[in-house]
């Protein structure tokens, strides 16, 4: 693992261990989901989301493990158990830390498979992109378990 991966890993699993945290938190199971007025997204949605997407595109389009995202359902599901949102940032941790420990610099410094975007990155810049969006929707989850 080089410096970069190991930063990288060190802050997913910084920032999911703070959102099994902020799960674990939520007064009660319902509060976990509701929303209200321009607040459309609930912290079980939200948590949902994150994982969904770490583990597609870290897990999945880097690490070839055999995850299938379902980006509707992380964003329409209601009424997850807390402790299976706890097992899916487990597991999206699992996914990340295992293909974070095999990325090369060369790999890193390659284009990602994907344009998600509608246009060409690094490798790098994707992962760095990642981490960030882990970090804003990790706000919001805070936020709306502070708000309730």
């Amino acid at each position: 693992m080089n410096d970069l991966t190991q930063s990288l890993a060190a802050i997913f699993e910084r920032d999911l261990t703070k959102l099994e945290e902020e799960i674990k938190l939520y007064q009660s199971e319902e509060s976990l989901w509701i929303v209200a007025g321009a607040i459309k997204n609930s912290g079980g949605n939200l948590s949902l989301h994150v994982c969904g997407g770490l583990r597609y595109f870290v897990g999945t389009v880097l690490g070839h493990t055999n995850y299938e995202r379902n980006r509707d359902y992380e964003f329409s599901a209601r009424g997850v158990l807390k402790k299976d949102l706890r097992a899916e940032i487990q597991a999206t941790k699992e996914d990340v830390k295992a293909t974070l420990n095999k990325l090369d610099v060369l790999t890193l410094e390659k284009e990602y498979p994907l344009q998600v975007f509608g246009y060409a990155m690094t490798t790098t810049f994707f992962l760095i992109h990642l981490a960030s969006h882990l970090s804003y929707h990790l706000g919001q989850v805070n936020y709306h378990r502070r708000l309730l």
